[in-house]
């Protein structure tokens, strides 16, 4: 964990409320874990997800956690992987992407192809994120997720429960607020990446991820030099659309 608090002294106050979304999202936790199976957390290691792995871990959930390691994330987040694969009650998985993919993919478009055109970097989120992601909900009845309303516009309306398509998404911290996450994170001392301490909400790859200014939007550090309704790679989509095609689709990571 970084020296500095930071984040935690910036950000964390709870809601009023707080108490009882605490209590639901365990509750749903609970739920998830007893009705469906098999079922996995899609952690990027940002503070929703180690709230949630805490949270499965301190309810001994037999709900294991699985990671996309892209080959481009911040020395920070690898540092952080580390430690929960060494520290958490459940199993960590890793996914990575494939390596002739990403061979051929840098040979023909060179090592920062994200920076030429929004074609490019969808199809580099495709090859580092999406196809890893297939194969990780591979066989999955259900995945949590750490998508919260307050996140994005194209995020208001997320609900605690997706079943909209094939595979239920359950979506546990959607009703919390970002001092929410932070409130948790200081009371139980939950580990957490110090980018966040360095002004970064949001962390994904580090071509694609910068801090943010105060005032700013809450995902205004990823892939900033596009236009707002362009800010797509395709983890979270709807799944009656094949995953394959989802750096097409419209949700944000």
């Amino acid at each position: 964990m970084g020296a500095t608090r930071g984040a935690i002294d910036l950000h964390a106050r709870p809601s009023k409320d707080f108490d009882a979304k605490l209590a639901e999202t365990e509750a749903l936790l609970i739920r998830a874990a007893a009705e469906f199976s098999p079922l996995t957390q899609a952690s990027s290691l940002g503070a929703e997800d180690v709230v949630i792995t805490h949270l499965i871990n301190a309810l001994q959930l037999d709900i294991p956690i699985f990671v996309l390691d892209t080959g481009m994330l911040h020395p920070q987040t690898l540092e952080l992987l580390e430690r929960t694969e060494a520290n958490s009650r459940a199993p960590v998985h890793v996914y990575r992407p494939r390596n002739e993919a990403v061979i051929e993919f840098v040979a023909r478009e060179g090592s920062e192809p994200m920076y030429k055109s929004i074609a490019l970097r969808k199809a580099c989120c495709h090859i580092r994120k999406v196809e890893p992601l297939e194969r990780a909900l591979a066989g999955q009845k259900a995945w949590i997720t750490g998508l919260r309303r307050e996140q994005s516009n194209a995020r208001a309306e997320v609900p605690l429960i997706d079943s909209t398509a094939a595979r239920t998404k359950f979506n546990p911290l959607a009703n919390w607020s970002w001092g929410d996450v932070w409130h948790y994170i200081a009371v139980n001392r939950v580990d957490y990446n110090p980018l966040h301490d360095e002004f970064f909400p949001s962390i994904g790859c580090a071509p694609c991820t910068r801090a943010i200014s105060l005032g700013e939007d809450f995902r205004a550090g990823r892939w900033w030099w596009e236009d707002e309704n362009a800010k797509e790679c395709g983890l979270h989509v709807n799944q009656d659309t094949p995953l394959r095609q989802a750096q097409d689709d419209r949700m944000t990571a």
